[in-house]
């Protein structure tokens, strides 16, 4: 078996078979499949597609390219979210310590942001000594003592999707949705889930723009698990404008404390839900998603919830000061409050605008290499559909620099539409 044979038969868009695939993933980890190979590869799949049972293959093959973590004897059910990524998503930390407060243990991992989409270890690291990097032995312990982890992914874990990542990344092979399907699928596979809730974002803000496209991502990791033996629901929520308010990592850290508590925005409540609806029913600790539901409601409204949110933070080295004072967070220099220059409704608040403000301010990465100012981001103060009068407060920008205020403004000024018509807000989930 040679990797040009295969580069060709991918090419003339035939259909490759599971030895096929599993040689060339071998061979790219080890060396022996060369780079350019492996871009010629992808470049292949990006212009013909691959079938389900391929993209499962491929799944597989990358899941099995280095270690697995086997939870079985931590858990009964190993569940596990994943979150194609937005601005203003904070999900992760409001729903991970709730589900877990209701009784059902979830250990995740999670990545950094790149680009306008933030990252939920870079708002994790807003607090102080919270590790990021723990160890396989260090994440099972946890999570059978306390039933929570949120940390970042092992090298050792997939390293065939790092590998082919970075390739893609720079020759213009990531639009593919076979290749996108794989690497999400193929992580959470070898992190031991049997159980997983993807949340798939479509719109502006989102890598899937429109709802087709984001339909035929989810129905295709869909299938991917279920051809791998795992149980997925997928739901399709909005990401044309931010999720909650706060755009920034502290900010959101904060955001996401205070719905914990039962407060915080309504459209980043109901999101956190309804997730945790799911994650409950998945994991067999809820009837149907209304009991789902009722518990995640009553873990936020007695406590329970920021409780097990004080714990999890504890436990991976955080300062538990920070969570119970948010006031001890660092401020940014620059407070600015920009108001309304029109009445009106609001009719679009472009979120990957929003979101690329936020990376300009320091908040965001532009560049892997790039470094985070946690104390940095905006606040967005509407909502497509709601009514607004000039001189009323539309957003506010924390900023450390000057300049990079004034420019966050005009982008974030310039994202933001009016209508004098009446504008129908915009549903939080898709059917």
């Amino acid at each position: 078996m040679r990797a040009v044979d295969i580069i060709i038969k991918k090419r003339d868009k035939g259909e490759l078979t599971r030895e096929e695939i599993e040689f060339f993933i071998k061979g790219f980890v080890s060396g022996e499949v060369p780079d350019y190979q492996a871009s010629s590869f992808a470049m292949a799949v990006v212009l013909n597609g691959m079938t389900p049972r391929e993209t499962t293959n491929l799944t597989l093959a990358m899941a099995n390219s280095g270690d697995k973590l086997d939870l079985n004897d931590v858990v009964d059910l190993a569940v596990d979210k994943h979150s194609s990524g937005g601005v203003g998503d904070k999900t992760s930390l409001t729903v991970l310590p709730t589900v877990a407060a209701c009784g059902l243990p979830v250990g995740k991992m999670s990545g950094r942001g790149l680009g306008f989409s933030g990252g939920t270890l870079d708002k994790l690291e807003s607090i102080p000594g919270y590790r990021v990097d723990l160890t396989t032995e260090e994440f099972k312990k946890q999570l059978k003592e306390i039933g929570a982890v949120l940390t970042g992914q092992s090298l050792a874990l997939a390293p065939a999707d790092g590998k082919l990542y970075a390739l893609r990344d720079v020759t213009g092979t990531v639009p593919s949705i076979p290749l996108i399907a794989s690497s999400i699928m193929c992580k959470k596979i070898a992190a031991g889930a049997q159980a997983i809730v993807l949340d798939v974002k479509t719109g502006l803000g989102a890598f899937m723009q429109t709802l087709d496209e984001a339909r035929v991502l989810a129905n295709l990791m869909v299938d991917i698990g279920r051809l791998a033996g795992r149980e997925v629901v997928a739901l399709l929520s909005d990401m044309n404008q931010p999720l909650g308010n706060s755009v920034g990592n502290s900010l959101e850290v904060v955001e996401a404390i205070e719905t914990l508590k039962g407060g915080g925005p309504e459209d980043f409540r109901e999101h956190c839900l309804h997730v945790c609806a799911h994650l409950l029913v998945l994991g067999k600790r809820a009837k149907d998603l209304s009991d789902g539901r009722a518990q995640a409601e009553k873990a936020m409204a007695d406590g329970s919830a920021f409780e097990k949110f004080r714990v999890l933070v504890k436990a991976q080295g955080g300062d538990v000061s920070y969570v119970d004072d948010t006031s001890r967070f660092p401020r940014a220099k620059y407070v600015e409050v920009v108001a309304s220059p029109m009445d009106g409704s609001i009719s679009q608040i472009q979120a990957r605008s929003v979101g690329e403000a936020a990376v300009i301010l320091g908040g965001g990465r532009a560049k892997k290499s790039d470094s985070i100012d946690h104390a940095v981001g905006l606040v967005i103060h509407h909502k497509v559909g709601d009514k607004v009068t000039r001189g009323e407060p539309l957003f506010t920008i924390h900023a450390n620099d000057e300049s990079k205020l004034a420019e966050a403004r005009e982008m974030t000024l310039a994202a933001h539409a009016f209508s004098n018509d009446v504008v129908q807000p915009l549903p939080l989930f898709y059917n």
